[in-house]
């Protein structure tokens, strides 16, 4: 809170603290900042102090004042389009979100809270967190590994000169066999590992598509993805996500319209929702991406923590239209970086081109201490341990979401929770941020970005009592 014991005036303090969110991007560009009378009430200072450090903010060029609408945080300025969608957007075709040219989704609105992980906020657990809290993650056998594999023969033997441009062998076979269980057909010679899951969604798109593609993605789903293919300059096109899958007649009518290139999917757990593909939904699914020549990439980054039977469209499809991506960083360790994709022998050598492009190769350290620990065992019995924990710490979260007013959206599954608050949730994130807590508002979601009184929470960072309690607070007063 603010304190008039400071060496610095309230009118300074407020404008430091706003000025340093804006730089790490706790409030993005568009961002609309309280009212005068609003955050008075809320800092418990004058409208004079408040006013006072809103003409500092402006002074500096961090916000805009719009007549009659308030301050925002500046926007920054829009790269010129591409040729090609400057052709398309003179000639009449349907503007789809993200196009350029026209008001898309910022990859600043999307690495907001991204930033919040690195810049962290206080020491209290964060509901907005898109990981496990580190203590669940530790490990014995983790140390253990990395010692065997950096011994002085194993540093000599690898790190001196540049590993295999697929990755380890040895976690090819290792992921080969995870992916068996899941009745995915991909051997080691259909599977390449890449630095995290995101690399691997990032190799898809640049050797599928170019700059001006119509890409179909979830809605809600994941803002990195969507700012990382608008940055890309491809077209989204937003299909509503529903407790079965997409919305079919959605997807059917921009195929016949937009002829799409790709498809991206969370088949299993979803991001925000919690939703898993029903068998019905995925039959179609598969259907619509045959008659309509458009591949899908299925990403499956919360498999550590689903069934092994729910429903994916790699293991229906046996990898003909579909590229399996995943990773380890969910539930091994976020800094390490280990993921992979699997797809079709047809497409192998044209992904592994843009992985040497982009990396020349991964880290092969890593790659076969990560391989020990599957071939161990190791990492089947933490991912049990940590389902189990996850189960009665989603219990105790929802009991508590519950009693503080949320209503869940969708039925409690996974790791994340997308309920209803009742209030704009870009304002509520704004007012918790100042009492410790880093939220995700649901208009980060959206591909098309636009006020929600959603949020999602994660279920194992939502276990103090004192964070609902505040939250409760605040809803009443937002």
């Amino acid at each position: 809170m603010l304190t008039r014991t400071s060496s610095q005036s309230l009118t300074e303090q407020l404008a430091a603290r706003f000025a340093q969110r804006i730089r790490d991007r706790l409030l993005a560009p568009g961002t609309r900042l309280p009212s005068v009378r609003q955050c008075a009430q809320q800092q418990r200072v004058s409208p004079s102090t408040v006013v006072a450090a809103y003409d500092q903010l402006l002074a500096q060029g961090m916000v805009e004042a719009r007549k009659n609408r308030g301050f925002f945080v500046r926007e920054s300025r829009p790269e010129p389009a591409p040729r090609a969608l400057q052709r398309s957007a003179t000639s009449g075709a349907p503007a789809a979100s993200g196009s350029a040219g026209a008001r898309g989704y910022a990859p600043v609105d999307a690495t907001a809270l991204i930033r919040g992980m690195f810049h962290q906020v206080s020491n209290k657990p964060q509901p907005g967190m898109g990981v496990f809290p580190a203590d669940w993650l530790e490990s014995t056998f983790m140390p253990a590994a990395v010692r065997k594999v950096t011994s002085t023969r194993a540093l000599h033997e690898f790190s001196l000169q540049y590993g295999e441009p697929m990755g380890d062998s040895g976690l090819r076979r290792a992921v080969s066999k995870r992916l068996a269980a899941l009745s995915v057909p991909a051997g080691p010679e259909n599977i390449i590992t890449t630095v995290g899951a995101t690399h691997a969604l990032d190799i898809v798109s640049r050797t599928l598509l170019r700059a001006g593609d119509y890409v179909m993605v979830e809605d809600p789903g994941w803002a990195v993805e969507f700012a990382r293919l608008t940055a890309l300059g491809m077209r989204l096109l937003p299909v509503p996500r529903g407790p079965d899958g997409p919305q079919l007649d959605v997807m059917a009518r921009y195929c016949e319209a937009h002829q799409p290139k790709l498809y991206v999917s969370v088949s299993v757990f979803h991001n925000p929702t919690g939703y898993c593909l029903s068998p019905g939904s995925a039959h179609r699914v598969l259907q619509l991406a045959n008659q309509h020549d458009f591949h899908i990439v299925e990403d499956d980054t919360y498999s550590h923590i689903a069934p092994e039977h729910a429903t994916r469209l790699c293991a229906l499809d046996g990898l003909q239209r579909t590229i399996h991506v995943s990773g380890f960083a969910k539930i091994l360790a976020p800094n390490w970086r280990v993921g992979f994709l699997a797809a079709h022998p047809s497409l192998i050598e044209r992904l592994l081109d843009t992985k040497l492009l982009a990396t020349l190769t991964t880290p092969a350290l890593l790659e076969k201490a990560l391989a020990l620990c599957i071939e161990q065992g190791q990492l089947r019995r933490h991912s049990e341990r940590i389902r189990t924990r996850l189960d009665a710490a989603r219990s105790r979260s929802v009991k508590l979401a519950l009693h503080a007013g949320c209503t869940f959206v969708a039925e409690p599954a996974g790791l994340f929770g997308w309920v209803d608050t009742g209030v704009d949730t870009d304002a509520l994130a704004q007012r918790m941020l100042d009492e410790g807590y880093l939220l995700a508002p649901g208009a980060l979601f959206h591909a098309q970005r636009k006020p929600s009184t959603l949020m999602r929470i994660n279920f194992a960072t939502t276990q103090d009592a004192a964070f609902w309690k505040k939250y409760a607070e605040l809803v009443r007063t937002t």
